[in-house]
């Protein structure tokens, strides 16, 4: 079993669930998920994808944001809708993921948002995403949408139960998502990582060590520790628009994730056009060195 720092393209696509699983464990904290904005249809540079430009940067799995499973569609990818993902996995060569937001009824900070049915944390929408070809889902929530904890939990059990080992399940929240009771360091407790764990999630999400108010690293670290003595794997997260800091801040966020034990690094999706390809790089190289940066970015995908 290879490490996924050292996988090729021709690997990837004949592994299980659990040998992805366990390649993400084997690589040690060197792992990093490049989110990706659909929200304006916009390509950084015309007329490729943001995804590939991502991956020449360094990514080693992508994340759609703010997909519709209904109506399939990705800026650069001209396909036609059923096709639009495996076309898009064929162009990158890497996993590709989405978040599905599974709305809640907790009290709101600000007025909700309201989204595309296809967007929404369901059944579902699970099921499509599989059919389209996607390789994970991340059950998270968007600024204002009113995602909550038990709303991801419901979602958790649901999926897995429907899916069965077909995809991978991210689970947890970047940031409040607008809930009024989960902002902060109560985004999350050790109470409802074992709930997801226990429902199916194979990856838990935190907030990345200073990216969400009062969320440390000596809180991070905690966590990570807790999400391992359940025998799964952790993902730090930059969902608060930090993506777009300086190199200097991505770095000292990247050592902190790293120093936490997280298996995942992801980079969210608000840089300038919805990308950051020299915060991705600055990343990359924080957590793994030039020689797997420069790797990973030169390996070509029909290997």
């Amino acid at each position: 079993m290879k490490r996924l720092l050292n996988c090729e393209t021709s690997d990837l696509a004949t592994m299980s669930r659990q040998e992805r699983l366990d390649a993400i464990e084997a690589s040690e904290g060197r792992v990093i998920v490049q989110e990706l904005s659909l929200f304006r249809n916009a390509m950084m540079l015309e007329p490729i994808s943001d995804a590939e430009l991502a991956c020449a940067f360094g990514a080693d799995l992508i994340l759609l944001n703010a997909f519709d499973c209904e109506h399939p569609h990705v800026a650069g990818i001209d396909a036609e809708p059923a096709e639009t993902v495996r076309t898009l996995k064929r162009y990158t060569g890497r996993l590709i993921g989405l978040n599905l937001e599974p709305v809640g009824d907790s009290a709101m900070l600000g007025e909700q948002e309201s989204m595309p049915s296809g967007r929404a944390g369901t059944v579902e929408n699970a099921l499509r995403a599989r059919d389209l070809g996607f390789d994970f889902i991340l059950l998270t929530g968007n600024p204002g949408t009113g995602v909550d904890n038990t709303a991801i939990l419901k979602a958790v059990r649901d999926m897995r139960e429907a899916l069965g080992d077909d995809m991978m399940i991210f689970a947890g929240k970047m940031h409040a998502a607008g809930s009024k009771d989960e902002a902060g360091e109560n985004i999350v407790s050790k109470d409802m990582i074992r709930a997801f764990a226990d429902a199916g999630a194979d990856v838990i999400l935190l907030p990345a060590p200073g990216t969400v108010p009062g969320v440390t690293f000596e809180f991070v670290r905690e966590m990570v520790s807790y999400i391992h003595s359940l025998s799964k794997l952790s993902l730090t997260a930059i969902g608060t628009s930090q993506e777009g800091a300086s190199a200097q801040t991505i770095e000292q966020i990247a050592l902190m994730c790293k120093m936490a034990g997280t298996d995942l690094h992801h980079v969210g999706d608000a840089g300038v056009g919805g990308l950051n390809p020299e915060n991705l790089m600055a990343y990359s190289i924080a957590i793994r060195g030039k020689r797997h940066t420069y790797l990973r970015m030169a390996r070509s995908i029909n290997r």
